[in-house]
C-alpha cells in the first residue's frame, strides 16, 4: 500500500510539472508570428486623400480636351477646308490652285460609271419609238434579214434633201453605191451592218426640237471613253477593239450610223462622221 501511494504520488507531481511545461511552452509563442498585413482574396482600396493643410480644397484634375486645330489661337475657329471631302477637281499645275488667267480648276465631270449622252436620250428597242419611225425600223431590219439590197430602194431619197449614204460626192445610184461598199461586192454585208445597228440601242437627239432624230446606235452620241464594260461588250458587236482604239484616238464614234426623222423617213446610213 505504501508503495503503490508512493507511486500514485510521484505520477501526480510529472503530471502537474508536464501541464507547466505545456503552460510555458505556449506563453513562448510570439502573437504576431504568422501574420501578414492582408489576408487572401482581399483587395486593398486606397483612401480618399486627406484633406489639404489650411483647409484649402485640392486642386481639381482638368477633364480631357479635344486637340486644338493645328495653326489656331485660343477662342478662335479653324478655317474650313477649301473643297469638301468628295470634290474632285482637275489637278492644276504644281498644286496652284488657278490658272494663268486666274480661273479656278472645274470639278471632274460627274458620270464615270455610265457614259453620259452628249444631247440625247438613250433606249432600247422600239416602245418608246414614235409610230412611223418604229415602223421604218421594223421594215429595215426585215429588209435586211432578206439579203436582198435591192428592196431598200423605196426608202432612199435622192436630191439635196434626200438621204445621206456618203460625205464624198453625189453617188447617181445609191444601191450600186451600196453594193460597191459592202465586202462581198453584193451588199449583203452592209445589210449585216444595218441590222446589227438597228438592234443596238438607239438616241433620240434633241428631243421636242424642229431637228430631232433617232440615231442608231447610241454611241454616236456618248463620250467613248466613259464606257462602262457592258457598254462595250455592245460596242464590240459591231466594230474590233482596234476599231475602239481607233475611235478613242479620233475622237468619237465613226462607223456606221443610221437616222429616222420623226416622220418615218431615212435620213442617212453612213460611216464617218
Amino acid at each position: 500500500m505504501r508503495r503503490t501511494s508512493l507511486v500514485l504520488t510521484v505520477a501526480a507531481i510529472l503530471t502537474v510539472f508536464a501541464a507547466g511545461d505545456r503552460v510555458a511552452a505556449f506563453s513562448r509563442i510570439d502573437p504576431g508570428e504568422g501574420r501578414s498585413d492582408s489576408r487572401e482574396g482581399i483587395i486593398a482600396v486606397p483612401l480618399p486623400p486627406l484633406p489639404s493643410p489650411h483647409g484649402t480644397a485640392p486642386a481639381a484634375v482638368p477633364e480631357p480636351s479635344s486637340q486644338e486645330e493645328e495653326g489656331t489661337d485660343a477662342g478662335e475657329e479653324p478655317l474650313p477646308p477649301a473643297h469638301g471631302p468628295n470634290d474632285a477637281l482637275v489637278p492644276s499645275r504644281q498644286g496652284d490652285p488657278t490658272d494663268d488667267n486666274g480661273i479656278a480648276p472645274t470639278p471632274l465631270r460627274e458620270g464615270a460609271a455610265t457614259a453620259e449622252p452628249l444631247a440625247a436620250e438613250i433606249a432600247y428597242g422600239d416602245d418608246a419609238l414614235p409610230r412611223p419611225v418604229r415602223d421604218l425600223r421594223a421594215k429595215l431590219m426585215e429588209i435586211a434579214r432578206s439579203g436582198e439590197i435591192e428592196r431598200l430602194r423605196p426608202y432612199i431619197e435622192t436630191g439635196d434633201d434626200g438621204t445621206v449614204l456618203t460625205f464624198g460626192p453625189t453617188i447617181d445610184d445609191p444601191i450600186e453605191f451600196l453594193k460597191a461598199s459592202s465586202g462581198d461586192g453584193e451588199g449583203v454585208e452592209t445589210l449585216a451592218i444595218m441590222l446589227e445597228i438597228l438592234e443596238a440601242g438607239h438616241a433620240r437627239v434633241e428631243p421636242n426640237a424642229s431637228n430631232e432624230i433617232f440615231v442608231w446606235p447610241y454611241f454616236t452620241q456618248v463620250h467613248l471613253e466613259d464606257l462602262t464594260p457592258p457598254q462595250k461588250v455592245e460596242l464590240f458587236e459591231l466594230v474590233t477593239a482596234g476599231d475602239y482604239q481607233g475611235m478613242l484616238d479620233f475622237g468619237g464614234y465613226n462607223f456606221y450610223r443610221l437616222g429616222i426623222s420623226p416622220d418615218g423617213r431615212l435620213a442617212f446610213f453612213v460611216a464617218g462622221d
